[in-house]
């Protein structure tokens, strides 16, 4: 850790988040002096504040230790680059076309292993007037059960979440040119692609 750099950017991230040296001083119960200190690198905030100055400042943890931000390349946001977490514990689905660190329920996620449908994923999918009608076969049990499904175009994605005992159809808006994949509550971590 360089003194240096972090406390340019806790300075840096303190006045992005409009804070007095006082007000995150309050925020994170600690003194002004404390602060005051990090920001002209005389000290560093002890390791067990790090968490809630994080957590203030909108930074990870690694980001605010090693004084910088580790800057994704700019894709434009391309949907054809988009990666599908899912938390395994509360069921969140996040997205990201970049390369982030994404968290749900304090757990690192890393992006779902895209996987051709075989055929117990298999979506079919009917134009009907301007919506499609996605179909599957599938279970939709309690213990095994499509979780999700995602319509993904060139700038847009559609995401549903499913649920057990739910319809094995839905019907998503039509757009032109898409991908459509699912999510199965027996394979976590992997994205089931139907082109």
């Amino acid at each position: 850790m360089d003194q240096q750099t972090t406390a340019q950017l806790i300075r840096r991230l303190r006045l992005e988040q409009g804070l007095t040296q006082s007000g995150l001083a309050q925020r994170i119960h600690v003194s002004a002096k404390a602060v005051s200190k990090w920001e002209r690198a005389v000290g560093l905030p002890d390791a067990s504040i790090i968490p809630a100055l994080s957590h203030v400042l909108g930074v990870s943890s690694e980001a605010l230790l090693n004084g910088q931000f580790a800057a994704n390349p700019h894709d434009g946001g391309n949907m054809e680059r988009i990666r599908f977490y899912q938390c395994p514990d509360c069921g969140n689905i996040l997205t990201a076309t970049g390369n982030p660190e994404i968290s749900c329920c304090a757990r690192r996620l890393a992006p779902m292993k895209l996987q051709p449908s075989d055929d117990a994923h298999q979506l079919t999918i009917t134009n009907i007037e301007d919506e499609k009608l996605v179909q599957w076969q599938h279970p939709m049990d309690k213990p095994h059960h499509l979780t999700f499904l995602a319509e993904i175009g060139h700038d847009s994605v559609h995401i549903v979440r499913l649920y057990p005992e739910g319809a094995q159809e839905h019907r998503m808006p039509r757009i032109p040119w898409a991908i459509f994949c699912c999510g199965c509550s027996e394979a976590p971590g992997t994205l089931f692609i139907s082109k």
